[in-house]
């Protein structure tokens, strides 16, 4: 319990951190992670996969339009099952498991484009419903 430490205020008890606040997060130090690392690594990430997966420099679904009819399933359920391998692979780092084969960074970096993609998915899929 040396690392928590219980507050009570009113009916609510919150548990917060009290070792290394010191060297918390700063808004624009995070801002700056943000610019110069997360996002170049997504888009880095992103342009890697489509080539590797797609095979199509012109449609960027392709792998999952391919597996998607292998299977006989939806092109969006390929995605998840994507890209719960790597969820479960953050879940393993989350629970102290951390001598993977890919950094937890790289799967985090992973899911976003994944998360991109179904958005991508989505406004296509309502677009052509408008459309048709």
């Amino acid at each position: 319990m040396d690392r928590f430490k219980l507050i009570y205020n009113g009916n609510m008890v919150f548990n917060t951190i009290t070792n290394n606040m010191e060297n918390a997060m700063t808004t624009e130090e995070f801002k700056s992670l943000f610019d110069k690392e997360i996002m170049p690594a997504i888009s880095n990430m992103r342009e890697a996969g489509q080539k590797e997966y797609a095979q199509d420099i012109d449609e960027i679904f392709a792998n999952f339009h391919r597996i998607a009819n292998d299977m006989s399933i939806d092109r969006k359920q390929v995605l998840m099952v994507y890209m719960l391998k790597h969820i479960d692979g953050i879940n393993a780092f989350i629970k102290g498991h951390e001598s993977q084969r890919e950094d937890v960074t790289g799967r985090i970096t992973d899911c976003i484009v994944y998360l991109m993609l179904l958005w991508g998915m989505i406004k296509e899929e309502r677009e052509e419903s408008n459309n048709g």
